[in-house]
């Protein structure tokens, strides 16, 4: 491969991270593998494997049943974003499906008439919230560079269990639940999941056959079915003519939505080197940061077991979370300084922060080379999101989180399809001290998101690991505590993402409930840590290789989801 071309594909700063890759190489992988949130799409995923398909082939089946399966968390009336790793050149390389705002779209859109931000529960529902859906695009972008099979075949599972009707188990009765009292003002949704004046109960069949029929016109057609002619306008007349905060969406802003390659962004840990998502996704970056502060300390030795361990990684996550909400944003519209962020002298200035004695408890965003001045004005929650992987007989990689955002994302729906509320991702308030905050809402702007992807690769270049999950701003640390989890304490892939996990509130540091961290509390509190312990909606998925060269799945038992052998 020419040095030119890598250069297109990870960021210039740690070309020397990777080893070029081979003109041609034979594949790394003797085994093939996925895992999914939910076994049914998992079983979608292997289906296709079985067929010849590719990683992405596989990763695009996965997405589509679990449109129909967990409606409420992902599907095409949202986005994602894809990292894929090229088994036989060793090129890696990542797919932008990040929903965009329409042109309609303006930075106050989440203000009130009193000059406030609205609320969260005011901002959701309705049509304010939806942003022009990406994984149709991200799908067939990522399709005609690595699909083997024909793109039709990969809709037929998700057809079958639309036509044919698919179970309601626990996560979407628990889902249907917390919307209910919502639903009074969204009689389109009830009809699909409701009996009788009800959400449906577990262990009902639902079948959607609005969704199957969009299926096969995309399936026979291409993408343009879905971001042109009549699905295209009743996706912009549901937006505009919505039961709650109606507001301008297009059918030019659907036919102008395009997903986009991306730089990935990868930075050293230990003898390993981490890649990630770049902006509009904050994920990579945030994850390389809290890594190399923690680098810094013998997590290793310590182990997980010791309060030292998680005293780092709780300063290290807040630091790195100070300069997300500050610096990051779509660097199509606001200037991100990449580099600079995870320079490791950088790091290693913002890691000696850190007192082995005492909680800093004063997190502010650093300056790391490059940046411009702004603000921070923190995004909202979110729930609605579902990580997946496919690793092939040839070594390809294919890691891919998709979301609508909140459970069943704006509430609004079009076709059976979900439409995401995506757009409570920006700021709410435009600007913050004077300064503009880098994640305001503007016309075409990808929202930030914390959705992390990931791929590792060895000091030979091999990929060995590589994972993602889903639960809002949780996203970030549970791909980086899995890492620290599986490359400096030695656990497997499925025991890295079972592990607890530290996350943090306005009050302090919050310890997952249930879990060995709970143990933490007391020794935290007595560095001056504010510390609670609270339950999680955590929910990962990973694969790693093995030393004899087989790949291994690897699903979060938080969730019902499982990891299928091929």
């Amino acid at each position: 491969m020419t040095s030119h071309l890598l250069r297109l594909l990870v960021p210039l700063t740690f070309l020397s991270l990777l080893p070029a890759p081979l003109a041609a190489r034979e594949p790394v992988s003797v085994s093939a593998t996925v895992s999914a949130a939910d076994p049914r799409a998992a079983e979608a995923g292997r289906e296709i494997l079985r067929q010849g398909g590719s990683a992405t082939d596989a990763a695009i089946a996965m997405m589509l049943a679990l449109n129909v399966v967990e409606p409420h968390n992902s599907g095409i009336g949202g986005g994602g974003f894809l990292m894929h790793h090229d088994g036989r050149t060793g090129v890696l390389e990542s797919i932008d499906g990040r929903e965009t705002a329409p042109a309609a779209a303006r930075p106050d859109r989440f203000m009130g008439e009193d000059g406030e931000p609205l609320s969260f529960r005011d901002a959701w529902p309705g049509g304010y919230s939806v942003g022009v859906p990406g994984n149709v695009r991200l799908a067939w972008h990522a399709h005609r560079k690595w699909g083997k099979l024909p793109w039709a075949a990969l809709f037929q599972p998700a057809i079958r269990l639309a036509e044919e009707g698919f179970e309601v188990r626990q996560r979407l009765d628990t889902a249907m639940k917390a919307v209910a009292p919502i639903w009074a003002d969204f009689p389109e949704i009830q009809t699909y999941f409701w009996v009788n004046g009800a959400p449906a109960a577990m262990g009902t069949m639902l079948k959607n056959p609005p969704l199957a029929a969009l299926f096969k016109r995309i399936a026979a057609e291409g993408p343009d079915a879905f971001y042109l002619g009549d699905n295209a306008k009743l996706i912009a007349q549901t937006v505009t003519q919505a039961p709650k905060n109606p507001v301008p969406m297009t059918e030019a802003d659907l036919a102008a939505y395009q997903a986009k390659p991306r730089k990935p962004v990868c930075g050293p840990y230990r003898s390993f080197t981490i890649c990630g998502m770049g902006p509009a996704s904050a994920g990579g970056i945030t994850v390389l940061q809290v890594l190399g502060m923690v680098e810094h300390f013998p997590l290793a030795k310590w182990g997980k077991d010791d309060p030292r361990s998680w005293h780092v990684i709780g300063e290290a996550m807040q630091l790195a979370y100070a300069d997300r909400d500050t610096y990051l944003g779509d660097p199509e519209f606001v200037q991100v300084p990449i580099a600079g962020l995870i320079d490791p002298a950088y790091l290693k200035q913002r890691s000696a922060l850190i007192s082995m004695g005492k909680a800093l408890n004063d997190y502010r965003p650093g300056s790391p080379p490059g940046a411009q001045v702004r603000t921070s004005a923190l995004p909202q929650p979110e729930s609605g999101t579902s990580h997946f992987v496919a690793v092939d007989r040839n070594g390809d990689i294919a890691a891919w989180t998709s979301t609508i955002e909140s459970f069943f994302g704006s509430q609004l729906i079009a076709n059976g399809v979900i439409l995401n509320n995506q757009l409570t991702d920006f700021s709410f308030t435009p600007e913050k001290n004077g300064a503009p905050v880098a994640n305001r809402v503007e016309a075409g702007k990808r929202p930030l998101s914390s959705m992390s992807p990931t791929i590792v690769y060895d000091s030979a270049g091999t990929p060995v690991f590589t994972v993602g999950a889903a639960g809002g701003k949780t996203i970030i640390m549970q791909v980086a505590k899995a890492l620290i989890a599986h490359f400096d304490w030695g656990l497997s892939a499925q025991d890295s993402i079972a592990l607890g996990l530290e996350f943090f509130n306005a009050d302090g540091i919050v310890l997952e409930k249930g879990t060995s961290l709970e143990a933490m509390k007391a020794p935290l509190e007595n560095l001056g840590h504010k510390v609670s312990v609270a339950p999680m909606g955590l929910k990962a998925n990973a694969a790693e290789r093995l030393p004899d060269g087989h790949w291994i799945g690897a699903a979060d038992p938080r969730s019902p989801g499982v990891s299928l052998q091929e």
